[in-house]
């Protein structure tokens, strides 16, 4: 199966075509312990290793990564742009990795999902020669009896929907616990880095006093939009990457608190298109969950639970899944809240591997994720592993350069390979 289109193809793999950043694996520093940091760490590791992975946090996936559960879905244009295909090569990358290290059922399940076409109508790409439309396709048109089992074949105008069927929903502080109990990998909490400082043999991370908490080689930051100001430490001037703060809530309740007309009109797989509603897994409190979200709010840095999102996220139900949404007001009125910062790049795509190699050798990032986290991790991270190795791509090559960090430091401007297809 080829990375970029899903499709088999035996034996194929990426050309090598990028010089080694490193002779031989080593001692590396991950800063961050969200998905990110751990698929850092993690990839780094299963190539032999010795990793650190600090957090300010007393405990992993504190912060964006502490989602409940989410889903993982491919990306759809009707050009199948490069994110599309992007979303495809991390799905299939987070469902290996969830596979060997989860189980499943509790912390993640291919489920599928339905994609109510609610506001963008997403539409497939054209077959071509190449690369017909069958049943072994990433997604598909969705059938009436799918849309009927939705409870959207009774809306007043016709509903359109979109069926991923290797779609998954996932836990992902399960999955961050499980990349961190890699045997090379070392986790610290309470390690809050507030500076980076070269020294003649790499790099040290300072706390905010200036104390020394730890010192190697190679670095990667991977905490989030706190990755924008630890680059505006002195000894990385001019690196600044331009991350955007990306607030967003999501609404939980427990399955057995629903009333019973709400129950009957659940559908039997995740829906998104407008948010997204998953139930049926563990939550919070270990017992089954439904939720809903997530909102956007760009520029806030706040994680605090607003009634406002609550409303948010009932009224985005009400038109992903009106017939459910009508029998939910007691159930959000009743809901518990979750909120987290994230952050996005202008191209909407992450920022991975080394900034510049040349002048500050050692330095990588893996951030930028955005809303796209739980798909895009894992295969960020082998990216970063594979051009510090050399290694062939794990996406065909072109892609793998979209994500690259250097992009937005050549020339000391942002260089969006794929500006034209930008998407939300």
């Amino acid at each position: 199966m080829t990375a970029a289109s899903g499709r088999c193809s035996a034996g194929a793999r990426p050309l090598q075509a990028h010089a080694a950043l490193v002779e031989r694996a080593g001692h590396a520093l991950v800063v961050g312990a969200g998905l990110a940091g751990s698929a850092a760490a993690y990839s780094l590791a299963q190539r032999g290793w010795r990793v650190e992975v600090l957090d300010a946090a007393s405990a992993p996936a504190a912060g964006a990564s502490a989602l409940p559960a989410g889903l993982i879905a491919p990306h759809v244009s009707p050009d199948d742009a490069p994110l599309s295909r992007i979303s495809r090569a991390g799905l299939r990358a987070t469902l290996e990795r969830v596979a060997a290290l989860l189980p499943q059922g509790l912390d993640w399940a291919p489920s599928g999902a339905l994609e109510h076409r609610v506001k963008h109508k997403r539409a497939l790409p054209q077959a071509t020669a190449d690369q017909p439309r069958g049943g072994d396709d990433w997604s598909l048109e969705a059938s009436p009896e799918q849309i009927e089992n939705a409870g959207l074949a009774d809306l007043d105008a016709p509903a359109s929907a979109l069926w991923h069927p290797s779609a998954a929903w996932l836990r992902p502080a399960q999955l961050v616990r499980a990349q961190l109990a890699h045997e090379r990998i070392v986790w610290r909490g309470g390690a809050a880095v507030a500076r980076l400082q070269r020294t003649a043999a790499g790099w040290a991370l300072l706390d905010a006093h200036g104390h020394t908490l730890a010192q190697a080689p190679h670095v990667v930051l991977a905490a989030g939009f706190a990755v924008r100001a630890l680059l505006e430490s002195p000894e990385a001037t001019g690196h600044t990457l331009p991350l955007q703060a990306l607030r967003g809530q999501v609404s939980w309740g427990l399955l057995s608190d629903l009333p019973a007309a709400a129950r009957a009109a659940l559908p039997p797989w995740p829906v998104h298109g407008y948010g997204s509603f998953l139930h049926g897994m563990r939550g919070p409190s270990d017992a089954p969950m439904w939720i809903v979200g997530s909102t956007f709010e760009r520029g806030n840095t706040t994680a605090a639970v607003t009634a406002a999102d609550h409303a948010a996220n009932q009224a985005r139900l009400q038109r992903l899944l009106p017939r459910l949404g009508a029998q939910m007001p007691s159930a959000f009125a009743a809901a518990q809240g979750w909120a987290a910062v994230r952050c996005t790049l202008p191209d909407r795509l992450p920022a991975v591997g080394a900034l510049d190699g040349a002048r500050w050798p050692g330095l990588s990032v893996l951030t930028g994720l955005g809303a796209r986290g739980l798909t895009l991790s894992v295969l960020a991270g082998e990216v970063l592993a594979a051009q510090l190795h050399g290694e062939p791509w794990p996406l065909p090559a072109p892609l793998a350069q979209a994500l690259l960090a250097q992009r937005f430091v050549r020339g000391g401007q942002p260089r969006l390979p794929f500006a034209a297809h930008q998407s939300p």
